[in-house]
């Protein structure tokens, strides 16, 4: 059966390879977000992955799930256009990286607006539309980020927390819909533009320490969990060992987790503090992919750099206990 498929955050990284796996699945698509010029490239990629899967129609809505009344908007138009919505899939986010102290209030405010509070508008709207019609899938993309933290993403963290806690609530709300689902797909690192775009006032440009997976493979996980719905699926190798580390060793979490951030989270190449795509899009910068995914001979070096960093550290933290001492 052919679905309806909404896609928020279509333009770049895991949303632009979700409209991808759909489209090629042969679901009717509505494709949104903010640069109109970028979804109409999407869209045309979309068109043609469908090749060989019949007649599909792709829809492109310009959105800034900020806005008020933006989300309540697409889902009208989508609706006027196909009569329904099946699926719906929330991969819009923004990122940036500072000390907390040091990252402008209206940055930290425009990140958790745009990765916590768009998601619950995309959630309000969805599940309002789904409980009328008796069913329907709302997928959201999340983080190993929402079960661990890390310095110098304040805003990316505090949104992922409170993105898997709504999700969690939202599944317990809807146990009385039967046919209305909410899942969560969490990625470790992926190869996406997201870090290249992210505000930053670190003065290091960021990127996704290593393993890194690819877009595609997020997207599957996605599809995967609209074929048969399930409350999370995490995505990524590193993802059980943070969560374990964080969980049952948080003091040795704590003080690894900061010089494993500034060696393999962060690139040496120096950046001029800017406010990326935070407020508004840049779409030179989107893509399906960020070039992240490492060559053989960095991939070996990135694990050696941070273990050096490592003992450095817990050399030095360990003559300041005999001193203290």
């Amino acid at each position: 059966m052919t679905r309806v498929v909404v896609v928020t955050g279509a333009t770049s990284g895991i949303g632009r390879a979700a409209a991808l796996a759909f489209a090629a699945r042969g679901d009717h698509l509505v494709l949104a977000a903010r640069a109109p010029q970028t979804l109409a490239e999407v869209r045309a990629e979309c068109a043609a992955a469908v090749a060989a899967a019949g007649a599909v129609t792709v829809e492109t809505v310009p959105t800034d799930v900020t806005d008020p009344g933006a989300v309540d908007a697409l889902a009208r138009t989508a609706l006027a256009r196909f009569g329904r919505i099946d699926v719906w899939v929330h991969t819009a986010a923004v990122m940036a990286y500072g000390r907390f102290d040091e990252l402008p209030a209206e940055v930290f405010d425009q990140v958790v607006r745009t990765d916590l509070l768009g998601a619950a508008a995309v959630a309000r709207t969805a599940l309002r539309r789904f409980r009328a019609a008796g069913g329907g899938t709302l997928v959201f993309t999340g983080s190993v980020l929402g079960h661990v933290t890390a310095p110098y993403m304040s805003g990316y963290v505090t949104s992922k927390w409170g993105l898997r806690g709504l999700v969690r609530v939202l599944q317990q709300e809807c146990r009385d819909t039967p046919g209305v689902h909410v899942c969560l797909v969490s990625p470790g690192s992926v190869d996406t533009p997201v870090y290249q775009q992210a505000a930053n006032y670190l003065g290091r440009i960021g990127r996704p320490p290593p393993p890194v997976t690819t877009p595609e493979r997020v997207a599957r996980a996605i599809v995967a969990s609209v074929d048969r719905p399930r409350r999370e699926t995490p995505v990524g190798k590193a993802n059980l060992v943070l969560r374990f580390g964080f969980t049952v060793l948080p003091g040795l979490y704590d003080v690894l987790v900061g010089p494993l951030v500034r060696a393999a989270g962060l690139s040496r190449r120096p950046v001029a503090p800017h406010a990326g795509v935070v407020f508004a899009p840049d779409p030179t910068g989107e893509a399906l992919r960020g070039g992240w995914r490492p060559d053989p001979v960095r991939a070996v070096r990135a694990p050696i750099r941070a273990g050096r960093a490592l003992l450095r550290r817990l050399g030095t933290d360990g003559r300041r206990s005999h001193r203290l001492g």
